[in-house]
């Protein structure tokens, strides 16, 4: 196969899935061996979208590769799927959830020492929307059980690897609740859509209210850093 009609495959196949495809897996469908190449033609694809200005960008993100729309365009992405937008994360489940991001694994004792409240509901909202799932257990008296973040968020927060994360240290937590709701308002306003196959559910990001928490500061201020996906309104 030509390099010119490679990259045609690619293109086809990375706007038809509805989640990302690893190198691997692009290597098993395009039956090429040579994943150098892949990689040299998934580059190129991706500078040739960025440069022509294109409404569609290449994404590498949740440990593969995506196609989907830029987040200036995600106003008009909003007002075609408006009916399909009624999905959001409380306050305590997305403070919840930045507790886990950062700290994890962690037992539901452990996020609920952090939080200062019980976490039995936004853990059951998190795994229902498969952004959080059991890893395991701690080896400690009753072996409870563990929980961290899945590739499911990482796809969600246009994250490749929880290495993107912003580091700890770079942390405000003055005037936390404006924060989170401020960056809220921003994730909404930026999103794009990944183009996936007819007929995929789309979702709208958390808008946390403005006002007193019940969680720590520390865990308002996570839920105010952590970074808007480019992947689409689909997340949360």
């Amino acid at each position: 196969m030509e390099d010119a009609e490679l990259k045609k495959v690619l293109e086809t196949l990375l706007f038809i899935t509805d989640a990302p495809l690893p190198v691997s897996r692009l290597a098993q469908l395009c039956e090429i061996k040579n994943t150098e190449r892949l990689n040299t033609a998934l580059a190129e694809l991706k500078a040739a979208y960025d440069a022509e200005g294109r409404a569609l960008q290449l994404m590498q993100v949740a440990g593969g590769w995506q196609l989907a729309t830029r987040p200036e365009y995600g106003l008009w992405v909003r007002k075609l799927f408006h009916n399909k937008m009624t999905v959001r994360l409380t306050q305590a489940a997305l403070e919840t959830l930045c507790i886990i991001a950062y700290k994890q694994p962690l037992t539901r004792a452990e996020v609920e020492a952090i939080r200062g409240v019980e976490v039995i509901g936004p853990l059951e909202t998190l795994t229902q929307r498969k952004l959080v799932t059991v890893v395991g257990r701690r080896e400690s008296i009753g072996r409870p059980i563990l929980y961290g973040t899945t590739s499911e968020f990482l796809r969600q927060f246009g994250l490749n690897s929880l290495d993107d994360m912003p580091k700890l240290e770079s942390f405000n937590i003055e005037n936390v609740a404006a924060a989170a709701q401020s960056t809220a308002v921003e994730m909404i306003e930026q999103e794009a859509v990944p183009e996936g196959a007819p007929g995929t559910e789309l979702e709208e990001r958390p808008v946390p209210p403005a006002g007193e928490s019940d969680g720590e500061p520390a865990a308002e201020a996570l839920a105010a850093e952590l970074p808007a996906g480019e992947t689409g309104e689909k997340s949360l």
